[in-house]
């Protein structure tokens, strides 16, 4: 005991021989880094090509169970699939996980911690990218991962749009109470935050309801919808819209005078147009059709190959070949016109003979 007790000398400056020790084992460490480097700075250009093979750490830092846990082949099917497009709802999505995970609690397990676990087995093609390139250790707890989805998929301008769809919708004139307050609770559940009172909720729909309706519910609620409370109001509108639902119209909803088929309109012209002659307006023919351009073709290659052709006809518009002219348009022939007052004539011979007879009295 005294021996070991000699062995052992009091430092009067042991800080100042703490401070070397720390310098001595600084300078170790380095030089044995230092060393390394210049092993790897012998290396190839193909050896240092090589990409490393070491895992890459996950943004997500899973915290240690206390039991052994493991995902079933039959959860991770039950799984919602979210893409990452812009006509899908997180806020939905975020819903049908919660509904699938909590039917799964084994011992020892929060539910939080299978939630964190399972939310990657749940996002395809862009909204899995996004997870993979966050940076290592972002993810650390359900509520960082909850945070960043809906920061990245629903941003402050998407909400900001359902607030304006919210306060500016509108009934169809195509649509019953049900079809419109269904829309109108689905616009509602796709913005959680929209931050609109339950009271101005309720005079949004009011304002949009087709006149017909808003004076329909202002006759169930008692004279106006506005002497109730905006619970009561709520119970009203779902009441009527379940009873619109269970019993129809019978009749479908008529048309305004104004309102005609745009396509009927479209096929009438292409019957109108397809009929008529586009160079001699005439409908027996069509316009690639017309005899003009059959004769001008004709004349066009007889003079290109120098040849003298067959005898022309001239163009005469008194002429009574097949369509010389204008001679023979049914509209303007005085031949037609000559021959309808001569089968007049014949055909009146009492009116010839009394005139025969006044010039016989002179």
């Amino acid at each position: 005991m005294l021996d070991s007790f000699r062995a052992l000398q009091f430092d009067f400056e042991i800080e100042k021989t703490a401070k070397k020790s720390r310098k001595e084992s600084f300078y170790l460490s380095n030089k044995s880094d230092s060393d390394n480097e210049m092993a790897q700075d012998n290396r190839t250009l193909r050896e240092l090509a090589i990409p490393p093979i070491n895992q890459q750490p996950l943004c997500i830092t899973y915290p240690n169970l206390e039991a052994p846990f493991e995902l079933k082949s039959g959860l991770i099917h039950l799984l919602p699939t979210f893409r990452g497009l812009e006509n899908e709802d997180p806020h939905k999505h975020l819903k049908e996980f919660h509904v699938v995970c909590s039917t799964m609690r084994p011992q020892g397990v929060t539910e939080e911690q299978i939630k964190l676990r399972a939310f990657p087995f749940s996002l395809a093609d862009a909204a899995k990218d996004w997870l993979f390139y966050l940076p290592p250790g972002s993810i650390n707890s359900w509520t960082d991962m909850v945070h960043l989805f809906l920061d990245k998929f629903f941003p402050a301008s998407r909400a900001a749009g359902i607030r304006r769809d919210i306060c500016g919708i509108k009934q169809k004139d195509s649509e019953n109470l049900h079809e419109y307050w269904e829309r109108f609770k689905r616009l509602c559940a796709s913005c959680p935050q929209h931050g609109i009172s339950d009271q101005a909720l309720i005079q949004y729909f009011y304002e949009g309801l087709l006149p017909m309706e808003r004076r329909m519910m202002d006759a169930a609620s008692g004279g106006a919808i506005v002497n109730k409370t905006p619970q009561g109001a709520r119970d009203l509108i779902s009441t009527m819209a379940a009873n619109s639902q269970q019993f129809g119209f019978r009749q479908e909803p008529s048309r305004r005078v104004n309102e005609v088929s745009v396509s009927s309109l479209e096929d009438k012209l292409n019957q109108l147009t397809s009929l008529a002659c586009g160079i001699c307006a005439y409908t027996g023919h069509p316009t690639d059709m017309c005899p003009t351009l059959q004769v001008d073709t004709t004349e066009q290659a007889a003079a290109v190959g120098n040849f003298p052709g067959p005898p022309q006809r001239k163009y005469d518009p008194y002429s009574n070949t097949y369509n010389p002219g204008w001679r023979d348009h049914p509209n303007l022939n005085y031949g037609s016109r000559s021959q309808i007052f001569s089968n007049f004539n014949r055909g009146h011979p009492n009116q010839i003979l009394q005139d025969q007879v006044c010039l016989l009295k002179i």
